[in-house]
């Protein structure tokens, strides 16, 4: 019996209450995904600074952070609902709520739609229309575009699935101005090619995860030398975008961008080379979670650097 079995067992009924009411908000709580949230709020916060050349408005750097994060849970709580029937056969997320029944599939279904209402509305009320609209299309385009449609469907999801995991940065520059911008659309791209060498990096070692729930991600129907030769590709874009923010961003930016640039592109060069030798030896020995790791630093400082950027300009 595990240990919380037996405080449940040896807990009064009051306490079974509160048990009860903590697990099932940890359970809510986990269908957002808060680690993906998170992520996304790197990006959308110094965006702000950017946007506003300084210290961007408290009420708008609130509404951005609850806002986006309400969207981004929603987006999640809804793939989460979509996807249950490939999680539970993934050993990756064989923990999720829905596949541990801890939360009923409908019950995951009206909470993600009402974070997204919310979401959209609170843009709508407290800065404007566009942020609004971008909102509502973010979560539509993450449902039914990647989840419904390109997951299942093709190899390239994980490229095309990037729109709404860059779509952050564009709501939190609409917020701030009302419009957007050739500055945002650089930060939208740096996003968005960032994310498939970050994402192919976790994919290949949970390649036989995605193969057995039958989803055509690229490190299952290709061999890895191809999907790393793309991350290449897809780094160099994602470094050429960071370099092209010099004229917003400042001299500050610039040289941070291209030290961790540069350390990125050497790592992904690296695993690409070793994937020549690892395939000319008929083995799967390669390690690519370093990458996924420094994929994560390297969008932090980077957006790090914009904000830092914009303050000293």
């Amino acid at each position: 019996m595990s240990a919380v079995n037996v405080r449940y067992e040896a807990a009064t009924d009051q306490q079974r209450q509160r048990l009860r009411a903590s697990a099932t908000v940890r359970a809510y709580v986990a269908l957002c995904k808060p680690r993906i949230v998170e992520l996304l709020l790197i990006t959308a916060v110094p965006t702000l600074f950017l946007a506003y050349r300084g210290l961007p408005s408290l009420l708008v750097t609130v509404v951005v952070v609850v806002g986006g994060a309400l969207a981004a849970g929603s987006a999640n709580a809804l793939n989460c609902y979509i996807d249950r029937d490939i999680d539970e056969v993934m050993r990756r997320t064989s923990g999720r709520p829905l596949v541990r029944h801890t939360v009923a599939p409908r019950s995951a279904l009206v909470f993600g739609v009402l974070l997204g209402v919310v979401a959209v509305a609170l843009f709508a009320a407290a800065t404007n229309l566009l942020a609004a609209g971008l909102t509502l299309a973010a979560i539509a385009y993450y449902v039914v575009i990647y989840t419904m449609l390109l997951k299942r469907h093709t190899s390239q999801s994980t490229l095309w699935g990037g729109v709404c995991g860059a779509a952050p940065v564009l709501i939190a520059w609409a917020a701030a101005t009302g419009s957007l911008s050739w500055a945002a659309a650089l930060l939208f791209a740096v996003v968005f090619f960032w994310q498939p060498p970050h994402f192919w990096a976790l994919a290949i070692k949970y390649r036989e995860d995605y193969r057995r729930a039958g989803i055509p991600m690229l490190p299952v129907v290709a061999p890895v030398r191809r999907v790393l030769a793309e991350s290449v590709v897809y780094s160099w874009l994602m470094v050429a975008a960071s370099l092209a923010l010099w004229h917003w961003a400042g001299p500050v930016y610039e040289a941070v961008a291209a030290v961790a640039g540069a350390v990125f592109l050497a790592e992904v060069h690296r695993l690409h080379r070793a994937s020549r030798r690892d395939e000319a030896d008929g083995g799967d020995r390669l390690v690519t979670m370093r990458l996924f790791h420094l994929s994560l630093v390297y969008l932090t400082v980077v957006f790090a650097a914009v904000a830092a950027g914009a303050l000293l300009r």
